[in-house]
């Protein structure tokens, strides 16, 4: 069935493009669907058609995404079609990972009552293994080991030296992967890392997920990163039809991990792919497609598409050349003001103003401040990453895991109750030894914090054992709660409970309010002055609130703590919306544009060094490039672009030069205002990235190999990892032993720099 006569109604409204994408079937699918061409609609009907027409079991059906608001979203509009499509799973890849090892994680060391660390717990934890170092070493490690779990790198690999030059970072990896298998939790790594692993040491287990799962359908694919990758084959069998759908232009997350060549290897990977494009783009104008795709068309490294504007003509974009930075806001806050006064009906949300960092959102909310423009920060401090919340947590997490160790030393003297530093280590020792006493084999230890605690009692001095034995009590009574109301089939609990301002609801809220009250993070956190009391015990109160929605139960505790740990922007951005007006100015970073759309878009601060970067090169430039068109292709309506003469950057002020990316727009695309710098109109554009050699390639000239190993004067032994050829000659890229990068030009090559075997 191809389109035409016998096609269903709810297909008659895709365009052939679309529907052919969801009427696909055979090996493999990549949908390279465009900003704006509709995917969501084509993945979610996808779905529904597959229950729907081709009389498919939903449960075979596995629809990964992002975020679990989309998989939310997903899951509605499929349901909107057939009702059945909603017993599809949907879900986000790390959602997934929870799910898969809370069922099959007994391999691989671990209880279904793990908890989930976030950052923070796993810097505490790495602090535990790092003891002699500084916090932001600490903090570094823990980001290179997370990196390192997204490219699917263990302790022994032999390419973890790209993740970090360090000579202890591999003995560090491992002491903290052995501490995170003592301890019995997982980190968000660990949530993709270890199903992967499972599922190459259990050839019965992967047999029957993929005997489970028929389909699997995987949304924003280009956001996927290395490790992502790694369990979608393992979970794909010979007989598994995978279809993935994203755009390698809007690939913006490489910082995350994320890696872009999972899209445009695709069909290398999974031999026999279709490739189906989405160019119709219903959100932008010709004019702003135009100028979009002019810029990312200098990208190498693209499968390539070229977008058509079904809305048509519209406004020329513009391009404005200011002074500086305060004339650039004035600009912006005068366009926003007149845009009202010619339309007295136009409202304030029409409009978002980009920027590539933050910190440069102060300028903006200064001037509006002073105009009573209304308008809203994208990006501000989430909601789960405040003190008193995560102290909170902490006390849930131990009450699901007595064996964790983060959470153990968060809370257990906060507030003080004479519990020191070397109270807890005797507890944590007592707990990795075990109950010898009771005649327990050595390694029978089970590592349980409280039981530990509970034997140590008698040999504390007084102080701590008075403290602890408060602490165990607490957390004795919260499970005695969790016990008593599944017993009870979960009773109504409302209005039952009100402490300090705090008021326990229906469900889980009744434990988390006696929790914080019993264990006196409650009244901690109030003894801060008035307002900024009253503001945490707020928020204490809305986790509560979250909490009221899951049954007061074990399993309910840990699905609550799971939905925290893996979508924590959610309860955020309901609060958002709640406390501030809808009509408001959008002032974002181009990243957090990503999936939204404006009527009018303004794109600041493009100039060399700020958009793109003065360090950005090669697949970072391309990368900068496909953020230039995300942002651009944000906007529905117009969009204007602003490039500064001079700018306040690092406590100086500094003269800039425009954009590179301005440069390869075709100026009769634009509408160009100011006093335009010297040179801008008859300079070239900038050329394309050249292309790199590939692995073993001699250089143009014959005098370097990739592989081939060198010695420079300064940095020592190196190799040559990246040839590229330009108009210039090659260009070598080496990195050497001690983690130091270095480009040269062949041509020019330096004294100090000796290709070993020469003289």
């Amino acid at each position: 069935m191809t389109g035409g006569v016998g096609i269903p109604p709810y297909l008659e409204t895709l365009n052939p493009e679309q529907r052919q994408a969801v009427l696909h079937d055979g090996r493999s699918l990549l949908i390279l669907a465009g900003a704006g061409s509709g995917k969501t609609r084509v993945i979610t009907t996808k779905i529904a058609y597959l229950v729907r027409d081709r009389g498919m079991d939903p449960r075979s059906i596995l629809a990964v995404t992002f975020t679990n608001k989309a998989a939310r979203e997903m899951a509605e509009r499929a349901r909107l079609i057939d009702d059945r499509a909603g017993e599809a799973m949907l879900r986000t890849f790390h959602s997934f990972g929870a799910w898969f090892l809370r069922r099959n994680g007994s391999p691989g060391g671990l209880n279904p009552g793990f908890v989930i660390y976030d950052d923070d717990d796993s810097v505490a934890l790495l602090g535990t293994v790092m003891e002699n170092a500084s916090k932001a070493m600490v903090k570094e490690t823990a980001h290179s080991i997370a990196r390192a779990k997204d490219y699917f790198l263990t302790p022994q690999d032999p390419e973890l030296d790209l993740i970090s030059y360090r000579k202890d970072f591999r003995d560090i990896y491992a002491r903290y992967e052995e501490r995170l298998r003592q301890i019995g939790n997982v980190d968000f790594g660990d949530l993709i890392k270890k199903p992967v692993e499972i599922l190459r040491a259990l050839p019965e287990v992967a047999r029957r997920f993929h005997d489970r799962f028929r389909v699997i359908l995987v949304d924003e694919y280009q956001d996927s990163n290395i490790a992502q990758f790694e369990l979608l084959k393992e979970l794909a069998g010979p007989e598994t039809y995978v279809c993935v759908v994203g755009d390698d232009d809007q690939s913006i997350y490489r910082f995350r991990g994320a890696e872009v060549k999972n899209i445009l290897e695709f069909p290398d990977r999974f031999p026999g792919t279709d490739i189906i494009r989405l160019e119709r783009n219903y959100r932008s104008t010709v004019p702003i497609l135009k100028v979009a795709s002019s810029v990312v068309d200098n990208n190498r490294d693209r499968l390539g598409k070229t977008l058509r504007a079904e809305r048509g003509e519209g406004k020329t974009p513009v391009l404005v050349f200011l002074s500086d930075q305060d004339e650039e806001v004035i600009f912006c806050a005068n366009l926003i003001e007149r845009s009202r006064e010619k339309e007295p009906q136009a409202a304030y949300s029409d409009w978002a103003i980009l920027y590539r960092t933050n910190a440069q959102s102060l300028g903006f909310e200064t001037e509006f401040l002073r105009r009573r423009i209304p308008y809203r920060v994208v990006g501000t401090l989430k909601f789960y990453e405040r003190e008193e919340i995560k102290d909170a947590l902490a006390l849930l997490s131990f009450l699901v895991n007595p064996r964790d160790e983060v959470a153990f030393r968060r809370v257990v003297n906060k507030p003080s109750r004479g519990v020191g530093t070397a109270t807890v280590d005797r507890i944590l020792g007592e707990a990795s030894l075990g109950n010898m006493a009771d005649g327990a084999e050595a390694g029978s230890a089970d590592g349980d914090l409280a039981a530990a605690a509970q034997r140590l009692l008698p040999s504390l001095p007084a102080k701590a054992q008075s403290g602890i034995t408060a602490f165990l009590a607490v957390m004795e009574k919260g499970r005695s709660t969790l016990a008593e109301a599944a017993e009870k089939k979960e009773e109504k609990q409302a209005g039952k409970a009100k402490h300090e301002g705090l008021r326990a609801g229906e469900g889980l809220s009744l434990c988390v309010v006696q929790l914080v009250m019993d264990a006196g993070i409650a009244e901690y956190h109030s003894s801060h002055d008035e307002v900024s009391g009253n503001q945490r015990l707020n928020n204490l109160q809305e986790l509560a609130n979250a909490a009221s929605l899951y049954p007061a139960t074990m399993e309910g505790l840990l699905e609550f703590l799971e939905h925290i740990e893996l979508d924590r922007s959610l309860e955020e951005e309901r609060k958002e919306d709640k406390d501030k007006p809808h009509d408001t100015v959008t002032l974002i970073t181009y990243h957090n544009t990503k999936g939204l759309e404006f009527r009018r878009v303004i794109m600041t601060g493009l100039e060399q060094g700020v958009f793109p970067r003065d360090d950005k090169e090669w697949e970072d430039l391309e990368e900068e490039r496909r953020l230039f068109y995300v942002g651009a292709t944000r906007a529905m309506d117009e969009l204007y672009l602003s490039s500064c003469a001079v700018r306040r950057m690092y406590g100086r002020t500094a003269p800039m030069e425009p954009s590179l990316f301005l440069r390869e727009i075709d100026q009769s695309s634009l509408r160009v205002i100011g006093t335009v710098p010297y040179g801008f109109a008859k300079s070239p554009a900038a050329k394309k990235a050249p292309s790199p050699r590939a692995k073993g390639a001699l250089s143009s000239d014959g005098r370097w190999q990739v592989g081939c190993r060198l010695f420079h004067d300064d940095y020592g032994y190196g190799g040559v990892t990246e040839i590229r050829e330009t108009e210039e000659g090659p260009v070598i890229l080496a990195r050497f032993d001690t983690g130091k990068e270095l480009r040269f030009l062949s041509l020019y090559q330096s004294s100090r720099i000796t290709k070993i075997g020469e003289e």
